[in-house]
């Protein structure tokens, strides 16, 4: 089984008035689904009300993040399924609930972690 990012970008989410509570219902309908059917590892959003600050390796802080990186902003659920058709389906229902395209992403498994 691996271990999959289901993500968006917060400029995706172009909810017409009147639906956010619809969106917000249906999306945590099929997050429940998914910790039902034991495959939900973890979810949430990116806080943008806090800066990120970057951290060398010699513990150095400056604001903000990677130069020329674009911002890192929207909603992340991480699933483990057990195959890529699996992954595309889960994606599908997510966007389905939040009303917007959904980017797919596969972690590399890495056995020391």
């Amino acid at each position: 089984m691996a271990k999959y990012l289901i993500s968006f970008p917060a400029a995706a989410m172009v909810v017409p008035d009147g639906e956010w509570d619809a969106v917000v219902r249906d999306s945590h309908a099929v997050i429940e689904e998914a910790k039902a059917a034991g495959v939900y590892v973890f979810g949430g959003g990116i806080d943008e009300s806090v800066p990120p600050v970057l951290v060398s390796a010699a513990g150095e802080v400056s604001e903000g993040g990677y130069p020329g990186a674009p911002p890192l902003t929207g909603g992340f659920t991480v699933l483990e399924l057990p195959s890529r058709n699996a992954a595309i389906a889960w994606a599908a229902r997510i966007a389905r609930a939040c009303r917007c395209a959904q980017e797919l992403r596969v972690f590399g498994f890495d056995p020391q972690s």
